[in-house]
């Protein structure tokens, strides 16, 4: 799935993503980089929502898996079990969200789980940057079910 394809998907399917103006720099099976203006995101304080902060991070890693999963039929519905979130530093400008499929992961195992039990759990690890600063940092459980 392209970047392009990806940012559509998001756009038609999620809503908030256009509303954060959410643009997908980078989309592979192994990593997914997406970025968020501050003005739509922007909060009280004159620095980035934390809500927005979460909700890029989210995106990143559900994204990840959905491009993972582009080619599997039916696709899977994918959602978030679970997060924890540490905000580091505050944003004042422009942000990122990074994830990278983890090295350890056993994908052909996340794969047997979802055909046979009919679910299966990744988790990631995301971290939001503002220009090269660490802004956030947040670790997500993902679930993909069968239909």
């Amino acid at each position: 799935m392209s970047p392009s394809a990806l940012q559509a998907y998001l756009y038609d399917h999620i809503p908030l993503a256009r509303a954060m103006a959410v643009e997908v720099c980078r989309a592979t099976p192994d990593e997914i980089v997406l970025a968020a203006p501050l003005a739509p995101n922007v909060n009280h304080r004159g620095t980035a929502f934390g809500g927005s902060i979460a909700t890029l991070a989210t995106l990143a890693g559900w994204s990840l898996l959905r491009v993972r999963l582009d080619a599997h039929a039916p696709l899977p519905h994918l959602v978030i079990q679970r997060s924890s979130l540490d905000f580091l530093h505050p944003i004042d400008g422009a942000f990122t969200a990074r994830v990278a499929y983890p090295a350890d992961a056993d994908w052909p195992a996340f794969l047997a789980g979802l055909s046979g039990k009919g679910r299966a759990r990744l988790t990631l690890q995301v971290e939001v940057l503002c220009g090269d600063t660490l802004a956030a940092r947040m670790e997500g459980v993902f679930v993909a079910l069968t239909v």
